[in-house]
């Protein structure tokens, strides 16, 4: 173990549905969450140290906590934790996916630790095994370990995957400033009380323009739940949308709690086109081209150093 690192390469998602329950008893909310993993990726590396302290570099950096309550030191401490083991070890997030942006970037750092520590460790975990820690600490952590496409129902950590017949090509607008999960929650809460909030499902036509891999089939079934209490929240991303779709995106939407806003296009030349007129018309602070789906978290380097 005292010679090792490794590096873990760890997707970001979209929702390409979230459809959300009305409130639980213990706060949380029923989803139908069909996940879609997109090429857009946090790197964490993980060496033997004295003590668990976590670092990070990239855009918005700034903004990631490095004490105990980031997800990849969580995941760290849990891992360490079921099998007896001091979690001295030194996380070092590269970042990319962007922070508070809906796009699971936090998740993704907790499930690429997780995987990290496992493979430095020498536990040779099961998937099941992760996939259980996963859930203990947050809702879309288990999606970012497998990445592809998958349903998540309860909370969105029980999940089934699902087929992908083709590659879909996306655009993300990075708004400046982030948007509180808790908040957006707190917003849709708001905007729905006293109204009958239905049972969350899949929507099938979503499922089979996955299936078969057809963008323009895929575009109408695009909705998120949680969109009009993001856009209550941060109403500027109703103008961002907009010119994503004017730009000739075929669908727009906030991505999972916002405030990064997705557009699906037809083919990768139409993504840069939407991608210039966002950049051109100011209303975003950077975009984003990729596409999906993209692999789960996978070990990408495992070195000696010394």
């Amino acid at each position: 173990m005292s010679g090792t690192e490794v590096t873990v390469r760890v997707p970001a998602k979209v929702n390409v549905q979230l459809a959300v329950g009305a409130a639980r008893p213990d706060g949380f909310h029923d989803l139908a969450n069909v996940f879609l993993a997109v090429g857009l990726y946090d790197e964490i590396t993980v060496t033997p140290a004295d003590e668990l302290r976590v670092t990070c570099a990239g855009p918005d950096a700034h903004q990631v906590p490095l004490d105990t309550t980031n997800l990849a030191a969580r995941a760290a401490l849990a891992l360490a934790e079921r099998h007896g083991i001091d979690p001295r070890v030194h996380i070092h997030i590269d970042k990319d996916i962007p922070v508070a942006g809906g796009m699971a970037g936090g998740s993704a750092d907790g499930a690429g630790a997780l995987l990290a520590c496992d493979a430095l460790w020498s536990l040779g975990s099961s998937e099941a095994e992760l996939l259980a820690i996963c859930a203990e600490l947050g809702s879309d952590v288990p999606f970012s370990l497998l990445g592809g496409a998958a349903l998540g129902v309860g909370r969105g950590e029980r999940l089934t995957p699902l087929d992908v017949g083709g590659t879909f090509h996306w655009v993300f607008a990075v708004a400046d400033g982030g948007l509180s999960t808790p908040a957006v929650y707190a917003e849709f809460d708001r905007l729905t009380s006293g109204t009958d909030v239905p049972p969350p499902t899949a929507d099938p036509a979503l499922l089979t323009a996955l299936r078969t891999g057809d963008p323009t089939a895929l575009a109408p079934t695009l909705t998120n739940d949680l969109q009009p209490a993001a856009l209550s929240l941060r109403p500027s991303l109703a103008t961002t949308l907009t010119t994503g779709t004017s730009a000739g995106a075929l669908a727009a939407l906030v991505s999972g709690s916002g405030p990064t806003t997705a557009f699906l296009t037809k083919d990768e030349e139409s993504a840069t086109t939407v991608a210039d007129a966002l950049l051109t018309s100011g209303n975003c602070r950077t975009a984003r081209v990729t596409s999906s789906p993209a692999a789960g978290a996978r070990v990408v380097s495992s070195q000696g150093i010394g």
